[in-house]
This record gives C-alpha cells, sequence and structure tokens, in this order.
C-alpha cells in the first residue's frame, strides 16, 4: 500500500497512531484523517480591512449561518441528503457529506453586523470586515506657567 501525498499526511497510510498530535477527538470521530480538509480558509490583509474567504463547495446559500457575538464570527454550515421519496432503490455506498460543521473567528470587538459584507459564490463564502483603528495617542501640548 502506497502512501498518497497529495490531500493527506504522507504518513497516515504508514503509521495510524490513535493520536494524531493537538488534533481535537471530536473532529477525528466526525471527519476521520481528512478533518484538517474541513472549511479550508484564507485570510487577506489589506489597508482598511480583512477578506475571509471560506471554501464550502457542495452548500448552498440558505445552508449557512453567519453569527457575530463578542466579538466573535461563527460560521456554521449544514446540510442533509435528502432521498428521493418517489425513486426506487436503495444507497449501496455513500461517500458524500451530510451533517454540520462551523468554524468560529475573532473578528474584533469594534467589528458590528453592519460592517460585515458576505458574499456566497461558486461554493466560495466571502466576507469583508474592517480594521480596528488605531488609537490616537494624545497631542503633546506645552502648558505655560505664568507668574
Amino acid at each position: 500500500m502506497l502512501p498518497s501525498i497529495i490531500g493527506e499526511s504522507l504518513f497516515d497510510d504508514w503509521f495510524d497512531f490513535p493520536f494524531r498530535g493537538f488534533e481535537s477527538d471530536v473532529d477525528h470521530k466526525l471527519y476521520g484523517k481528512h478533518a484538517a480538509c474541513v472549511m479550508k480558509t484564507d485570510l487577506k490583509e489589506y489597508d482598511d480591512g480583512y477578506e475571509l474567504s471560506v471554501d464550502l463547495p457542495g452548500f448552498k446559500k440558505d445552508q449557512i449561518e453567519l453569527q457575530l457575538q463578542n466579538g466573535y464570527l461563527t460560521i456554521t454550515a449544514s446540510k442533509s441528503l435528502e432521498e428521493g421519496k418517489d425513486k426506487k432503490g436503495k444507497i449501496v455506498h455513500q461517500e458524500r457529506y451530510s451533517g454540520s460543521m462551523s468554524r468560529c473567528f475573532y473578528v474584533g470587538d469594534h467589528v458590528t453586523e453592519e460592517d460585515l459584507k458576505a458574499k456566497f459564490e461558486d461554493g466560495v463564502l466571502t466576507l469583508d470586515f474592517p480594521k480596528e483603528e488605531p488609537k490616537k495617542l494624545p497631542e503633546r501640548r506645552t502648558i505655560q506657567i505664568q507668574g
């Protein structure tokens, strides 16, 4: 059995230890050895803000929920495989994903719902949000001493 280098760890096929470093046991039970492939995310920084891109292939816009609370943005995506009641037959083998997943990102206490701009296109959720304005130091002023 040869190890696969693309899409998996080279050592997954050779060393199938019961633990895998710092991975969460919950993630491992839910998604198996492909837990690292769920909700791939990119973050870009611009002069005035950030752009967060999350891969959600196979999901529709109405299956995605965004929540902002205490500076944390939670992205939840869930779907179920609908079995056609009018079609005859039974599933012999199924690999498509059914269930829910979520990720949480700290975007800052200054970000409000109005600041977040979300777009979902071609299986990619894109979120734009502003940077926190740097706090201005008070100007140095000279106080005149009278007398």
